[in-house]
């Protein structure tokens, strides 16, 4: 049943990447030029169903949801492994290539997570190995992994289209993962000479969207008979930032309020105020007892001016959590491809990735690639090597998956086995639940 030698068919998949550089560089170029915020990744949807049409592999898009989920599948049965590509990008107006009226730009790129995906599955559709390998493997396009516009994302909670903010939070509670046992996917990242970097550490965070309501009076004549709400938010600022000497260093906790709202007209005290914030740390404990000493923190505001303040607590994403022996088995694939001085190991990120959902149900790889300059989120975030950005990834993760699956998914069957999560599906939806909450505190 089984004739090749596990090298060989990495020789194989090897080859289809290389014949397949112009259609994976030519997807990742035209998802870039059409950007589109979360939940509304309309066109790039398409985009993906047209790609995997062409590749002849069975897909379906998420109901009522942006994205697809494609599964193609080994002769012989194993585990199924999930390879994830997010659809969203980000708004940044300077970029020079941001949208112009939405002012969506791929500065993250996840249309290169894109690429990638779709270079795992031509690989492996065109290389004729499925009778070699045993297992699925599950593509899924997840949109929404940045945490933003959140009033559109309150409209679409409100109207019951979505439970959660976050795109693999949402997919989830359907159901999506309920059968995947690994999940691999890979993240772009200025490098600096660097062409790898794996078993990166990332935040936690909870999102937070804040209101100060105090009395408006004419500010001019009759200030002392108002209450000022944006006194009450300056006040929650500052008390935030004399907690963070509290913060113990190893949880890496960040807090970074911002005024959304300062008030209506100049001449009025303000009597409504809002702030949005993220309240981020490295474990989930931090995460609780970072976000308490912020609700502490704006109760002291709002009672110090005898505002009043709500406090809406939305769950964000958890940590983001390594698997060291997908970790492993990925490196001995990079050095393949790679100077050792070329690749980098321990990353410790305080941003956060809704991939840190994931890694808490079932083992999971999440390294990042360079070939891209400027940092994440700004208007220098562009690609500067094709190879390194686009293909690079392709094959690592490619000669990884065949490493997991070869011999009867052995190495697979083995990482499933002594995995421990630190949630289990029912647990995690019940932290989003806690981390779902609503209060109102009068002075």
């Amino acid at each position: 049943m089984f004739c090749l030698q596990k090298s060989e068919i990495k020789a194989k998949i090897i080859d289809v990447i290389e014949k397949s550089k112009e259609q994976i560089i030519e997807l990742v170029e035209k998802i870039y030029n059409n950007p589109e915020l979360g939940y509304k990744e309309e066109n790039t949807t398409k985009i993906m169903a047209e790609a995997f049409a062409k590749l002849e592999i069975d897909f379906k898009e998420h109901e009522n949801l942006s994205g697809i989920n494609a599964l193609y599948e080994m002769d012989n049965p194993g585990p199924k492994i999930a390879v994830l590509g997010e659809l969203d990008a980000i708004t940044c107006a300077e970029h020079p290539d941001s949208d112009p009226e939405t002012k969506a730009v791929h500065a993250c790129g996840h249309n290169i997570q894109l690429g990638v995906l779709y270079g795992v599955a031509a690989s492996f559709k065109k290389a004729g190995v499925k009778s070699e390998l045993s297992g699925s493997l599950n593509f899924i396009t997840t949109p929404a992994e940045e945490f933003i516009e959140l009033e559109y994302r309150d409209q679409l909670k409100e109207t019951g289209k979505i439970s959660y903010f976050g795109g693999k939070q949402e997919l989830i509670k359907r159901g999506i993962f309920d059968d995947v046992q690994i999940s691999i996917m890979m993240h772009s990242l200025n490098l600096d000479t660097k062409k790898a970097l794996i078993a990166p550490k990332g935040n936690g965070f909870i999102g937070k969207k804040i209101r100060f309501v105090g009395k408006e009076s004419h500010a001019g004549s009759a200030p002392e008979k108002g209450v000022n709400a944006l006194n009450a938010a300056v006040l929650a600022i500052n008390n935030i930032n004399a907690q963070r000497e509290t913060f113990a260093e190893e949880d890496r906790v960040r807090v970074h309020p911002i005024i959304t709202k300062g008030g209506d007209i100049v001449n009025i005290v303000p009597a409504d105020v809002r702030l949005e914030s993220y309240v981020r740390a490295r474990n989930i404990e931090a995460m609780k007892k970072a976000n308490q000493k912020v609700d502490r923190s704006l109760k002291a505001a709002a009672m110090a001016v005898g505002a009043e303040v709500e406090i809406k607590d939305i769950p964000g994403y958890l940590p983001l959590l390594n698997n060291q022996d997908l970790d492993a088995i990925l490196k001995s694939n990079l050095l393949e491809l790679i100077d050792q001085s070329e690749l980098a190991v321990g990353g410790d990120f305080t941003g956060s990735f809704d991939f840190g959902d994931i890694s808490h149900l079932m083992p999971s790889l999440h390294p990042f690639f360079g070939g891209v300059i400027g940092d994440l989120h700004t208007r220098d975030f562009k690609t500067e090597d094709q190879q390194t950005a686009y293909i690079l990834p392709v094959k690592a993760l490619a000669m990884t998956v065949v490493d997991l699956l070869y011999n009867q998914a052995e190495k697979a069957e083995e990482i499933i086995k002594d995995f421990e999560p630190k949630l289990s599906q029912e647990e995690y939806l019940e932290l989003l639940e806690d981390f779902s909450s609503e209060l109102i505190f009068k002075s």
